[in-house]
């Protein structure tokens, strides 16, 4: 615990004061003023040396990712989080250890809490749950009274893009997406997708033809892009609205061998705000998801309930922000 003497020096006041003070003494005539300070000292001091004498544990994160490297390099949005979660981890001096799907149940029970990004399969949440230890989905919400979970706000972001599209001018709007798939191969359609529907059909401007789902690949959004404008000849989209941005930059370049020019003659706008969007001819508008953060912040919530005990799980929402490029036509004069 702090000294008397210590606190006399933050207080200001002599060691005398500080003791009578301390103990209450009512015969003791000083300034409410100084009665607060030496207070504050105290508080402070203890508040201090607890911290001290509390030396956080180095933690063990086990890191279960739905996507291989292959995948991570084709959608570097889940490549973007990993990393910054490595790094946080790195930072705060806990180790971090990635796991595959069929070693959770051995190599899990080693690990002091798990961080998971991607969608997963029943199967696969189950065992987790059976590890009866901390555990956050990045990019997924799965039994929230047992997990905490980190998930992008994509209803408030896909009205970002849509409210921005209507307002300059475009009501034939594309969608290009795909299927998230589990681990059992069970495909989930993608929130965007739902929420780029919704918003749509309140407007009386959904087309089903404008809507296409594949993937999540550069070569998914050319094949889209392609499809896209060749059953749509008739009445092509003036706006495309892309699920990521690697199927943004499919979609340039079907785009782009239809004779067509980006920002021009069809708009395009993206979403993640991945490092190349901004380097693409014309450069990308798209939706910044901030990676580095959900990252971050998936290893603070482990060591949230890992240090301080929380029990209550979490449900944290991310914005996003819409980012203004080049890649969008203004209709409107």
């Amino acid at each position: 615990m702090a000294t008397i003497k210590q606190i006399a020096e933050l207080a200001g006041v002599s060691v005398t004061t500080v003791s009578r003070i301390l103990n209450y003494d009512d015969t003791l005539n000083v300034q409410s003023q100084t009665k607060k300070r030496v207070f504050e000292a105290a508080e402070s001091l203890e508040y201090q040396v607890k911290e001290k004498k509390k030396k956080k544990k180095k933690l063990k994160i086990g890191l279960l990712s739905a996507y291989s490297a292959e995948e991570e390099l084709e959608d570097p949005y889940y490549l973007a989080i990993r990393l910054a979660i490595e790094k946080k981890a790195k930072e705060e001096g806990n180790s971090c250890r990635r796991l595959e799907q069929d070693g959770i149940g051995e190599i899990g029970e080693k690990q002091d809490g798990l961080i998971c990004i991607g969608t997963f399969s029943r199967a696969v949440v189950d065992q987790l749950r059976r590890l009866e230890k901390p555990v956050v989905f990045v990019d997924l919400t799965e039994e929230g009274d047992l997990f905490d979970s980190i998930l992008v706000d994509s209803r408030d972001g896909t009205k970002k893009v849509l409210k921005y599209l209507l307002e300059e001018g475009h009501t034939r709007i594309a969608f290009l997406g795909g299927y998230d798939v589990d681990s059992d191969g069970i495909p989930h359609e993608d929130r965007r997708a739902q929420r780029y529907k919704e918003y749509m059909e309140r407007y009386g401007l959904l087309k089903d033809s404008y809507v296409l789902l594949k993937g999540y690949t550069l070569n998914d959004g050319y094949e889209m892009g392609r499809q896209l404008l060749e059953e749509n000849r008739e009445e092509p989209p003036t706006a495309i609205f892309t699920a990521n941005d690697t199927i943004a930059v499919g979609c340039y370049r079907a785009i782009q061998e239809a004779g067509l020019t980006v920002g021009k003659d069809i708009s395009v706008v993206g979403f993640n705000d991945i490092s190349i969007a901004k380097y693409m001819s014309p450069p990308l508008t798209t939706l910044h998801i901030y990676m580095d953060f959900m990252g971050a912040e998936a290893v603070s919530l482990l060591e949230e309930r890992l240090h301080r005990g929380r029990e209550v799980c979490k449900r944290v929402y991310i914005p996003a922000k819409l980012t203004l490029r080049d890649s969008v036509a203004r209709l409107k004069k």
